[in-house]
C-alpha cells in the first residue's frame, strides 16, 4: 500500500479528519477488502476528479485509514515511559490496558479495523511500543530475561490482543470480564522469576 497523495496533506486538518472518518466507517462496516472507493468519496461529499488528487486509489485511501487508527490507538496508549519501581509499572500496565479497552469500546471502526492497523508497515510502531515495555519489565525483574525478546513481544502483543478481544465480548453480554485472569496469564508467560503483581 502506498500513502496518500501531497495535496491530500495540504488539506486543512479538519477536512483530512472528515475524509477519514467517513472512510474509516466504510471500511470498519465492509472490511478493508469489500468497501467501496466510489461510496466512500461519495459519502465524504468529494468528487472522484478530487479524490484522484489525494489518493491514486482505493489503497491509498485505505492506507491512510489504518495509519490515522494505528495513530489513535498509539495516542490512547501514549509513549511507554520507564517505570520507577514494580508497582509504578503494573499500575501503569494496567491503567493503559484500561485506556486502550474503553477507546475500542467508544470507537467501534477503531476496534474493527485494528488488527489491520497495527499490521501496517510490518507492526513495527506497534512492536515498538511493546518492545519498550518489555525491555522496561526486564530492567525491574517483572519479565524473564531467558527468553528471546522478540518471541516475547510476539507472544504479549498476542496476549493482549487477545484480552482485548475476551474483555470486550464480554462487555458487549453485559458481563465485566475478570481483568485478574489476564494479569495471571500474563505473569505465567512473562516467568516465574518476574515474582508476583505488585498492588
Amino acid at each position: 500500500m502506498t500513502p496518500p497523495l501531497p495535496r491530500f496533506h495540504r488539506l486543512p486538518p479538519e477536512q483530512r479528519a472528515a475524509i477519514l472518518a467517513v472512510a474509516r466507517q466504510h471500511f470498519a462496516e465492509h472490511g478493508p477488502q469489500n468497501a467501496s472507493y466510489n461510496r466512500i468519496i461519495e459519502a465524504a461529499g468529494i468528487s472522484k476528479t478530487a479524490a484522484y488528487h489525494y489518493f491514486d486509489g482505493r489503497e491509498d485511501l485505505l492506507t491512510a485509514v489504518l495509519d490515522d487508527v494505528l495513530a489513535r490507538l498509539l495516542g490512547a496508549l501514549g509513549a511507554w515511559t520507564p517505570a520507577a519501581d514494580t508497582p509504578a509499572f503494573w499500575t501503569r500496565l494496567e491503567g493503559d490496558a484500561d485506556t486502550l479497552s474503553r477507546h475500542l469500546i467508544e470507537h467501534p471502526d477503531d476496534l474493527a479495523l485494528a488488527p489491520a492497523a497495527v499490521a501496517q508497515n510490518g507492526g513495527t510502531a506497534w512492536r515498538d511500543w511493546f518492545g519498550a515495555l518489555i525491555t522496561d519489565g526486564q530492567r525491574l525483574g517483572v519479565i524473564r530475561t531467558d527468553v528471546d525478546q522478540d518471541l516475547l513481544v510476539t507472544m504479549t502483543i498476542a496476549a493482549f490482543s487477545a484480552a482485548d478481544e475476551w474483555t470486550l465480548t464480554g462487555l458487549a453480554a453485559g458481563r465485566e470480564p475478570d481483568r485478574e485472569q489476564v494479569w495471571t496469564l500474563l505473569r505465567g508467560l512473562w516467568g516465574r522469576e518476574a515474582g508476583g503483581r505488585a498492588h
